[in-house]
């Protein structure tokens, strides 16, 4: 747009200077043909009437300014729209291209339908294509299917890395163990180095891995069909994790017995086993002590009986000492005893799950054995347990059939909170009142589930939980419940309802594109963090302050929507109305947030080595830069705009706004000014824009960089 309105001007111009000097030259030849008496004449009547002359240049001017302004936007505008719709055709569905393009000559809109009625063609011999494809490939795809449900159901975290040490596929276990920082400490849980392509020695020492790959490649060359390795290491987190290393071989011809294509990593967290172990030596060493004790005072008793010469009440107080080290002895066998027993007595261990997991398996269980509707409302927030499902789900069924046979209730309600630091986990009912003496005795007789008899009571489930167990009434709603307190997992994930169960990309085992210089690498092979913020203004400058950061990764040219940063910030200053009115984020929802310069260290971990994208980005950078002092922090990685890109790959549009682009390109805003969602469309403009730039000889982030700074949006600053 701003060159066909240059040429306008220009041309504009020279027509002007023409009409001027055939003005000039007409007086000038008209004036040649007079004698100078009537030269003289001549300009005494035209010099009073200058002003005409000049008024009917001016018209004359404008008048053909009108019409080159008709012939530019005609003849080369038009064309120029209908060149950008062609080339977004061709990185795209002819369906996702919005409506009809600018009115134009009759020929460029016939065009502009054969142009689309190929397009259509074209997609259809794609799509007929892809199902070929799809056919070839079905059973490759099956395969990784299976690979992706069994790694997903994993109760390890698995990690497949290439050589270079990236990532190319975990599973959601893996994510949890290996989080950037521990629960307690940070205010964005989002901040995980867990990622794909991110390097696997953010989370483990070099060395570590290194020196278990040197293992297996020793093992490899021995002729070993299936050589390991393993370390013992802390997380940033401080879990201790052992982890073991397999290999990934190529399956090409010509490959080594050692060659290596990239290893996988499984982790075992070993802190819980670690401390039970602890804990069983504890007990151990406490119950030898205590009966090596009790031994010497037998000898020592046993002594004193066999010399002839005791004195009667000598003999009593020894066997009265016999006696009490013997009942001793009985005593701590017996505590052992029962430890063993227990432990023999309930078969599953206690495991991490997450509560809406339990809550679906607990209403399926209790409905089919009861015979009665059961609902279970869905908790408010993601809680982890650390329970034994087997056993709570046989305790929930039998308290459930107890109340369905001996009281007749019709409708059970399961709800599960979080409550003082355990979660809180309700089986409710309505109308039937029931005794606290009937209640304690179904706690304490053995199990009866479906007529089947366990070993167990629900009071051995309680102590196997070290919960407790309540029985509670709401008269305000006519409603009784056991109530259960259950311990929490040490595990937490805010957004693991929106995590993925595995994620992969085998295609970064190729050969990577990174051994270039960072400025010579294709724009679709970069690693990019994609980021945009919610402020209190538009004035970073005067005060304005974040209130809210969102940023997704794009790696290897795929969205990486699951791997995600999304925070709240708290300004520290009222956030006024007007920017309310956008964003939505009031003062009362940031109360009790981080601010922005505790938020960015984790933000700082997240786009480590990535190229940062963002709309209008000139705003957003200025945000991050204000911080550097306070933070010590600093942004240094090459940036990318989004609005100097269109700007660059589609110079005839009008408009470079973010939802201007994305109409236009055929995508779908969401959530739009909030953080994440803003982020989210960015990061589909940006992939969209890649084909289009490459159309004008852009390929390399150097060349979008370069391109970038010559438009004239590259001069706005904050």
């Amino acid at each position: 747009m701003k060159k066909s309105t240059r040429v306008l001007w220009l041309a504009t111009a020279a027509v002007g200077a023409l009409l001027a000097l055939w003005l000039a030259f007409d007086v000038a030849l008209v004036g040649s043909t007079l004698t100078p008496p009537q030269q003289q004449a001549m300009l005494a009547l035209l010099g009073p009437r200058a002003v005409l002359l000049v008024m009917s240049w001016v018209f004359a001017v404008a008048g053909a300014a009108a019409l080159l302004h008709w012939l530019v936007q005609r003849h080369v505008v038009a064309p120029g729209r209908l060149l950008e719709r062609a080339q977004v055709l061709l990185t795209s569905g002819a369906d996702q291209v919005p409506g009809p393009g600018a009115a134009g000559p009759a020929p460029l809109a016939a065009l502009e339908s054969v142009v689309l009625e190929l397009a259509r063609q074209r997609d259809a011999l794609r799509d007929d294509v892809a199902r070929e494809v799809a056919r070839g490939t079905r059973e490759l795809q099956e395969e990784r299917n299976q690979l992706s449900a069994l790694v997903s159901e994993l109760s390890e975290g698995v990690l497949v890395c290439n050589l270079d040490g990236d990532i190319v596929l975990y599973n959601a276990r893996a994510r949890l163990l290996c989080r950037a920082l521990p629960p307690s400490k940070g205010p964005a849980d989002g901040s995980e180095l867990v990622g794909i392509g991110r390097p696997i020695h953010d989370i483990f020492r070099r060395e570590l891995v290194e020196h278990a790959l040197d293992d297996v490649r020793r093992r490899l060359a021995r002729g070993a069909v299936s050589p390991t390795a393993q370390f013992v290491t802390f997380t940033r987190g401080g879990q201790l994790l052992r982890v073991q290393v397999a290999p990934v071989r190529p399956a090409v011809p010509g490959a080594t017995e050692s060659t290596l294509q990239g290893f996988v990593l499984t982790l075992a967290n070993l802190a819980r086993a670690h401390d039970d172990a602890a804990r069983q030596d504890q007990q151990l060493q406490m119950l030898h002590q205590g009966l090596r004790s009790s031994l010497e005072g037998l000898g020592a008793a046993t002594r004193r009986l066999e010399e002839t010469l005791v004195p009667a009440q000598a003999q009593v107080q020894a066997l009265a000492q016999v006696r009490a080290h013997v009942l001793d002895m009985e005593t701590r066998l017996a505590a052992l005893a029962r430890q063993a027993t227990a432990a023999e007595q309930t078969r599953w261990p206690l495991e991490d799950m997450l509560g809406s997991d339990l809550l679906e398996a607990a209403q399926t269980r209790v409905q089919s054995q009861c015979g009665r509707p059961v609902v279970a409302a869905p908790p408010e927030e993601a809680i982890w347990l650390r329970a034994d499902s087997f056993s709570l789900l046989q305790a929930l069924s039998h308290l459930a059939r107890r109340l369905v046979n001996e009281f007749d209730v019709k409708f059970l309600t399961l709800r599960l909170t979080r409550s003082q630091g355990r979660a809180c986990l309700d089986l409710a009912w309505s109308g039937h009142a029931v005794s606290t003496e009937t209640t304690m005795a179904w706690e304490m007789d053995a199990m009866d589930l479906s007529g089947e008899v366990t070993s167990l009571s629900v009071r051995d489930v309680v102590a196997r939980h070290g919960s407790e167990l309540g029985f509670e009434r709401d008269r305000a709603r006519h409603e009784a419940c056991f109530r259960w307190l259950l311990p929490l997992s040490g595990l937490s994930e805010p957004h693991a309802e929106e995590l993925q169960p595995e994620d992969h990309d085998f295609g970064l085992f190729a050969p990577a594109s990174n051994a270039l210089p960072r400025d010579q690498q294709p724009l679709a092979a970069l690693t990019c963090t994609v980021f945009d913020t919610e402020t209190t203004g538009l004035s970073p400058a005067d005060g304005d302050e974040v209130v809210q950061l969102g940023a997704v990764r794009i790696v290897n040219g795929k969205l990486r929507v699951n791997e995600h940063f999304d925070q709240l910030v708290n300004p520290g200053r009222p956030i006024p109305e007007a920017a309310v009115r956008i964003h939505g984020i009031t003062s009362d929802m940031v109360a009790g947030q981080p601010r922005f310069a505790q938020v960015l260290p984790a933000f700082h971990a997240f786009a480590r080595d990535t190229v940062l994208v963002a709309h209008n980005a000139a705003f957003d950078m200025k945000l991050l830069q204000l911080q550097e002092e306070a933070t010590g922090l600093s942004f240094r990685q090459p940036v990318l705009d989004t609005l100097l890109l269109s700007a660059v790959a589609q110079p005839h549009q009008a408009s470079h706004s973010l939802d201007a682009i994305a109409d236009r390109l055929g995508i779908a805003v969401r959530d739009r000014h909030s953080a994440l969602g803003d982020a989210l469309t960015t990061a589909e403009i940006f992939l969209r824009l890649i084909p289009l730039l490459a159309a004008r000889g852009i390929h390399t982030l150097g060349q979008a960089e370069a391109a970038s700074r010559r438009t004239r949006y590259a001069r706005v600053t904050y």
